[in-house]
């Protein structure tokens, strides 16, 4: 699904990414970890097109997003979706407005069949319908990251970016995050890249990730796998939670 080849970003003097290589297999769940300033959110933000690349290319669908016309970055930004760490959702936009607001922009769809999808997305992330007519003024932190991944997955993306996604979450319900994660790559057949600093979300829920420092990275593979390196930076990421940055 993306392929990243030679990757180097810098801003003046400081070296973000020097020479970063991986890959990130369809249906995957696949993790962006690192310390503070290690260049996560960059590496993110880059994927999405919102951040240049300045040397190096990122493989996405098969296409160069380096090397792409405007129209095809608008085609190409439609396949996927991205769910910010604090949700973004439209302060002055009920529920049911701000997940249908994308298939009012992008979709020539009647209002009646476009209110009948955001409704079906309400159900899809666990929410009763009844929370549409809700202002995000009155959700619970939880319910506001469940609101933002409804509007996230109401044009059917084929992957899906999350930042932080149980960042602010007590422990209950960033593991129940983490499993509405898990289901959803399962019937939607998604392929999942987050940036995450949670220990539990790694754990479980990951199946590789990368953990990036000092402009380049550090360690590729799945939890046991790192478990099983004898790098003491590695098994500080593991153990310590405090190691992270957000």
């Amino acid at each position: 699904m993306i392929k990243i080849k030679n990757l180097y970003t810098s801003f003046e003097q400081n070296i973000v990414h020097e020479n970063l290589n991986f890959t990130i297999n369809k249906n995957e769940i696949f993790g962006i970890l690192g310390g503070s300033g290690s260049g996560k959110s960059t590496l993110l933000r880059q994927m999405i097109l919102l951040e240049p690349i300045q040397k190096g290319n990122i493989k996405i669908f098969s296409k160069d997003i380096k090397n792409i016309s405007l129209k095809e970055k608008d085609e190409i930004s439609k396949k996927w979706a991205v769910l910010f760490q604090f949700g973004a959702l439209f302060s002055s936009m009920n529920v049911i407005d701000n997940i249908s607001i994308l298939l009012k922009e992008h979709t020539t769809l009647p209002n009646d069949l476009i209110y009948d999808i955001a409704y079906t997305k309400i159900k899809m992330v666990g929410l009763d319908i009844k929370v549409a007519k809700l202002m995000p003024s009155q959700l619970s932190g939880g319910m506001k990251k469940r609101v933002a991944l409804a509007r996230a997955l109401v044009l059917d993306p084929k992957l899906l970016f999350l930042d932080e996604p149980t960042s602010g979450l007590d422990p209950a319900s960033a593991r129940a995050f983490d499993e509405l994660i898990s289901e959803l790559r399962e019937i939607l057949d998604l392929s999942v890249i987050m940036v995450t600093h949670d220990l539990d979300t790694i754990k479980n829920t990951l199946d590789k990730f990368i953990i990036l420092d000092n402009n380049k990275i550090l360690f590729n593979g799945n939890f046991d796998e790192a478990k099983k390196e004898n790098n003491i930076l590695i098994n500080k990421f593991l153990k310590n939670k405090d190691t992270f940055g957000k």
